[in-house]
C-alpha cells in the first residue's frame, strides 16, 4: 500500500462514522483509530519494505454473493478452478468507464495485458485507473457499473494466458 493510499484512507476514515479500522493482508498490516483532538504524526505510521512486483497465484475457488451470481452474463463458466480473480485494491465507487460516452475499458471476452486498465475506482474524488497485473481473456465481470466496492473485493475473472 503506497503512502498516498495510507493518507486517503485515514482521510476517509476521518469524514466517516467509524472510529477504527483494521486491515491485514500477507504484506502489511493497519490499525487506523479515530481519537477526537489528536493528530496523526509521521511516527504513527509504519510502512514496510514491499517487493515491487509480486506474481499473481492461483487463488482458491472464492464463494460468490448471490448479486454476482445473477449476473447478466451470457457465458456460462464450467471450470472456475484455473481462474485468477482481479480484485479491487481500495474502497470506492467502480466504474466500467472513464465517462458515461466512453466504451468500458474491457468487456467479457476481451484479451487483456498486464498494464492495461481494466477499470477506475472513484474514491473521495480521486479517479483511480486499475491496471491489469495478469495477461489473459475477461470471462466474467462481477461488479455492476457505478456501484459501491470493498477493499479485496473480487471484480474481474481472467482466464490466463
Amino acid at each position: 500500500m503506497k503512502p498516498k493510499e495510507i493518507q486517503e484512507l485515514i482521510d476517509f476514515i476521518a469524514s466517516s462514522g467509524l472510529a477504527e479500522v483494521n486491515i491485514e493482508t500477507e504484506q502489511f498490516k493497519i490499525n487506523v483509530k479515530k481519537y477526537p483532538n489528536s493528530a496523526v504524526t509521521a511516527g504513527d505510521i509504519v510502512m514496510p519494505q514491499l517487493p515491487q512486483y509480486v506474481a499473481p497465484q492461483a487463488l482458491p475457488q472464492t464463494t460468490v454473493s448471490a448479486a454476482a451470481v445473477e449476473s447478466k452474463s451470457a457465458t456460462p463458466i464450467a471450470e472456475t478452478s484455473n481462474l485468477i480473480t482481479i480484485k479491487s485494491p481500495m474502497i470506492g465507487t467502480f466504474y466500467r468507464s472513464s465517462n458515461p460516452e466512453t466504451p468500458s475499458f474491457v468487456n467479457v471476452g476481451d484479451v487483456i495485458e498486464a498494464g492495461k486498465a481494466v477499470c477506475i475506482i472513484e474514491a473521495m474524488k480521486l479517479f483511480n485507473e486499475i491496471e491489469s497485473e495478469i495477461s489473459g481473456k475477461i470471462v466474467k465481470i462481477l461488479v455492476e457499473n457505478a456501484t459501491p466496492v470493498e477493499y479485496d473485493q473480487p471484480l474481474f475473472l481472467v482466464e490466463p494466458k
